[in-house]
């Protein structure tokens, strides 16, 4: 039988998803009247039904002026069908237009994520610093455990400066190795906690 989480940790939880929802929930009431009917025309144009319908719509198109002709009757739009080029080429810079649009705002709130995730991250290795640094004074103060320095603890115990992570990004380029990116970031000494190795 499995266990059931802690109290807490479901209030947590659920504060999380409450909050993820809220971030789409708002970005949903700040769209516009003419973006909310953008994104509903480039929905239409994305469903498989759409191409099928101008392919229909090619084909009756032909079919009635090819029909027209053989009935001895002027063609509304005789071979090269002009007028159906000149509407398809209407329809195809409208659609791009409106599918530009959406991409520009999904565009926008992947950026906002991607500002949320690198937030969040930052937080993230400042705890796990934190903690590595709490676990390492722990060990030095408990009389049982011998105390030795180590040196990948106390690297690993220095805060990230990400002003010089993206320096390191910056002079490595886009074809780095990233190793050797990591290996250039520089650390900021935590208060309290002993010096990185040179």
């Amino acid at each position: 039988m499995a266990m059931k989480p802690p109290a807490e940790e479901t209030d947590q939880i659920g504060q999380n998803i409450a909050a993820v929802q809220e971030f789409y929930a708002r970005q949903s009431r700040e769209l516009s009247r003419s973006q909310r009917l953008a994104e509903r025309i480039a929905s239409a144009v994305g469903h498989p039904a759409f191409l099928v319908a101008i392919l229909a719509l090619v084909a009756l198109w032909i079919a009635v002026n090819v029909l027209r002709l053989e009935a001895g009757l002027v063609a509304l739009d005789p071979a090269p069908y002009f007028w159906l080029q000149g509407l398809v080429s209407l329809s195809a810079l409208l659609i791009t237009t409106v599918v530009l649009i959406k991409q520009n705002r999904l565009a926008r709130l992947a950026e906002q994520r991607a500002h949320l995730d690198l937030k969040v991250t930052l937080l993230i290795e400042q705890k796990t610093a934190k903690m590595i640094d709490l676990l390492e004074e722990l060990r030095r103060d408990a009389p049982d455990i011998p105390n030795r320095h180590d040196a990948h603890a106390a690297a690993l115990q220095q805060a990230m400066d990400p002003g010089r992570v993206l320096e390191a990004l910056d002079e490595s380029g886009p074809h780095a190795d990233a190793a050797e990116t990591t290996a250039g970031a520089a650390t900021t000494p935590r208060p309290g906690g002993p010096p990185a190795d040179p």
